[in-house]
């Protein structure tokens, strides 16, 4: 199996999956508000709606253990195809999701299961990703193998970004609300079988086929994760946490800020997103490091 080929499937997926996460958040302060969670106060609707992005977050831990259980029980490919469809597949369904105009209290409920499912794939897409990628590495290159789905998030920051701010220079406000924003959810689904169509010609991880081949597959992996590694861990992920909840509450917030407060134009709210890219081109330069 090619390195390239392997590094390509675990680095597309991840971009993909962020493409979705990060086209979820921009949305929020500038759609989702004002179509999903109307009121008489302009601010409960935002909370509601960052709520909502909140949800996925909080399901990342929930797909982490579902796929990390699964991924060694059938196969990281295998996990890491679910982790697609299950993403590519809620955002398709939140592009053609009615508002809470045409369907009442029904449109936000909906919108939430959604998030949850695309929190839930997040949560398996990013660790599995990895795995993919340095189960395959050579001696010595783990760490700079490890780097590549990561730049998954930048890529699709600025994919998602980009596809926002394209709707947005070629339509109204009326009619980017209307249905603008709409078009790249939908697009999601393109992305989506083009990775799926990449993570297919990859084989299972040498290390997980030597593994199932000795019989050496732990009965319930989540279970021995728990027991063993828990007291550890805990701390560094919790350090780690910290670290993304002010990245990502800073992402959809600083959209609305300049939005609601400044006044700027939607398609100016957007193109801010890109000074994100600074916090992100350190990691794969740092891995040379790693082992």
């Amino acid at each position: 199996m090619k390195k390239s080929r392997v590094l390509l499937a675990s680095l597309s997926g991840s971009v993909i999956e962020w493409y979705d996460f990060y086209l979820y958040g921009t949305a929020t302060g500038l759609v989702f508000s004002t179509l999903f969670f109307p009121s008489h106060d302009p601010s409960i609707g935002i909370l509601l709606s960052f709520a909502t992005f909140g949800v996925g977050y909080a399901a990342r831990p929930i797909g982490s253990i579902i796929f990390g259980h699964f991924g060694d029980k059938i196969g990281r490919k295998t996990a890491l195809m679910l982790t697609l469809i299950g993403m590519g597949g809620s955002s398709f369904f939140i592009g053609l999701l009615p508002t809470y105009e045409s369907i009442g209290l029904a449109a936000p409920l909906i919108l939430v299961v959604l998030r949850l499912v695309q929190g839930i794939a997040l949560g398996g897409e990013w660790g599995g990703a990895v795995l993919l990628a340095t189960e395959y590495a050579p001696k010595g290159l783990r760490g700079l193998y490890g780097s590549i789905p990561q730049m998954g998030v930048p890529f699709g920051l600025v994919l998602g970004s980009l596809s926002l701010t394209f709707i947005s220079y070629f339509t109204t406000d009326a009619q980017f609300l209307a249905w603008g924003w709409r078009i790249p959810f939908l697009f999601s689904v393109v992305l989506i079988v083009l990775a799926l169509w990449i993570r297919g010609g990859i084989e299972e991880t040498p290390e997980f086929k030597e593994q199932k081949e000795s019989g050496q597959l732990a009965e319930f992996p989540i279970v021995d994760t728990l027991k063993k590694s828990l007291e550890e861990r805990g701390p560094c992920n919790w350090s780690k946490t910290r670290g993304w909840l002010f990245q990502c509450v800073h992402h959809v917030l600083h959209i609305d800020f300049c939005h609601s407060i400044f006044r700027l134009l939607k398609r100016n709210c957007i193109d801010c997103t890109y000074s994100r890219l600074c916090h992100h081109d350190h990691y794969h330069s740092n891995s040379w490091l790693s082992i």
